[in-house]
């Protein structure tokens, strides 16, 4: 779609999951890495090396913790000292709580909109001085179908992918002009180890039949497959490419008819 050679890329939340297929994506168009997310020494040396060996001819991890906004803006402020540019800003990173509301712990919720919603705020805020400066740059936030509709027991998740839907809105009227682009992609189920987390849940309750889980969970996706990391990873090379350079303030759906519905 795109060659990123000479470009430099943050992606959160990417040492697995949707993050890693992106990142791997990037990898391969040739664009420099910031990763960053949760894992032991080893996993995420071999996980560098695997981006390293794919195309990405720098890549390094930071360790922020995205519910700590000094440590994110430390990451960013790290990647321009490192490479003096920062070209793409991936906000991936995602947690799940599923509860009723009126049983749902205050504490999660906190956690679910510092991470899922909060943290884009913060990264957004600091990588945007030298987007500016460069007069480029591509902001793809990592939202959700729930950033569009609804589903019982997520509130919290619910209310912070629709946030970000609207801060991508926001961001968009506020760069009009600059060469700099900000869109949220709108992934349904996605079978990622939090999406695991939720099948092997329903799972249980209908006796460990992981199978009639997943037909369960299907029933809002019409096409009846999960969507992989590697097409989410194909629409952020698009949005990095010149025939995106006007597509700014979507919300792009890529949920097998979801929100068609």
């Amino acid at each position: 779609m795109t060659a990123l050679a000479g470009k430099v890329a943050v992606v959160t939340g990417s040492t697995s999951g949707i993050g890693l297929g992106i990142a791997r994506g990037l990898a391969v168009a040739g664009a420099s890495l910031v990763i960053n997310g949760l894992g032991e020494r080893k996993l995420i040396e071999g996980i560098v090396g695997e981006l390293r060996d794919a195309g990405a001819p720098d890549v390094f991890h930071h360790p922020a913790d995205m519910t700590r906004p000094e440590e994110i803006v430390s990451m960013i402020e790290g990647t321009v000292t490192r490479h003096r540019r920062l070209d793409v800003l991936v906000n991936n990173a995602g947690i799940q709580h599923v509860s009723p509301v009126e049983q749902f712990p205050p504490e999660r919720w906190d956690a679910v909109i510092a991470i899922n919603l909060s943290a884009p705020f913060h990264a957004i805020r600091a990588a945007l001085p030298q987007m500016r400066r460069a007069r480029w740059g591509r902001i793809i936030n990592i939202a959700s179908a729930h950033g569009l509709v609804a589903s019982r027991d997520k509130s919290a998740y619910v209310a912070a992918k629709h946030g970000v839907v609207g801060l991508t809105k926001a961001v968009a009227i506020e760069t009009g002009g600059s060469g700099i682009t900000c869109n949220s992609i709108c992934p349904a189920w996605v079978l990622t180890p939090l999406v695991q987390k939720q099948i092997d849940v329903r799972a249980a309750a209908l006796g460990g039949d992981e199978a009639a889980a997943i037909k369960q969970m299907m029933q809002s996706q019409p096409s009846g497959e999960f969507i992989t990391p590697e097409q989410i990873a194909g629409l952020v090379l698009f949005l990095c490419s010149a025939a995106a350079a006007q597509i700014t303030g979507a919300a792009l759906t890529i949920d097998g008819g979801w929100t068609a519905q």
